[in-house]
């Protein structure tokens, strides 16, 4: 069973935090605002925030651009994971990923079903792995947030987290370990 390895250290990463909607600000960002606030409670640091409209172009190129930056090891989205006209967010990001992660979108939906029942087959929530970085794109309710960072992402972005985790095995992490000496 999985378990926390104490004897090894926690080792933060950069995450940003991508808001996908035609009507929030960051004043009214509360998906956001839970997701980094979960982060940052949890060690890490927080990279970038953005909220982009529900356009597929402006989706992929704020991503791309967050993957190319060495500070951002982690991207995670919200919104834009339905069925409407303006959800787009999974046709855009998809195109990225070099890997997709079926196992995220697996679990997220068996937490999700624990929480809402039947109603958690509306969000195409996916995960994948561009130019070295996990992406996450997650529904836009702050309960789909907190269930993704509570019952996934906080485990799975832990070091110490065993028997594996996502941080172990980021190229960028064993540079950093390389170069600090540990």
């Amino acid at each position: 069973m999985s378990r926390i390895d104490e004897s090894r250290p926690f080792i933060p990463v950069g995450i940003a935090v991508l808001t996908v909607s035609d009507t929030r600000s960051l004043d009214t960002d509360k998906s956001g605002d839970t997701l980094v606030s979960r982060l940052t409670e949890a060690g890490h640091r927080l990279a970038a925030r953005a909220i982009v409209a529900d356009d597929k172009d402006q989706i992929a190129a704020q991503v791309r651009d967050w993957t190319e930056d060495p500070k951002i090891d982690v991207v995670i989205t919200t919104g834009g994971t339905g069925f409407t006209g303006r959800d787009v967010t999974p046709e855009a990001l998809e195109p990225l990923f070099e890997k997709r992660m079926d196992g995220f979108s697996e679990v997220f939906h068996r937490i999700s079903y624990d929480k809402i029942g039947t109603s958690t087959i509306q969000s195409r929530a996916t995960g994948g792995v561009a130019n070295a970085t996990f992406i996450f794109v997650l529904p836009g309710s702050p309960g789909a947030c907190k269930d993704a960072w509570d019952g996934i992402l906080a485990a799975q972005l832990d070091y110490r987290h065993m028997p594996c985790n996502f941080i172990e095995i980021m190229p960028r992490l064993d540079e950093h370990l390389r170069r600090s000496g540990s």
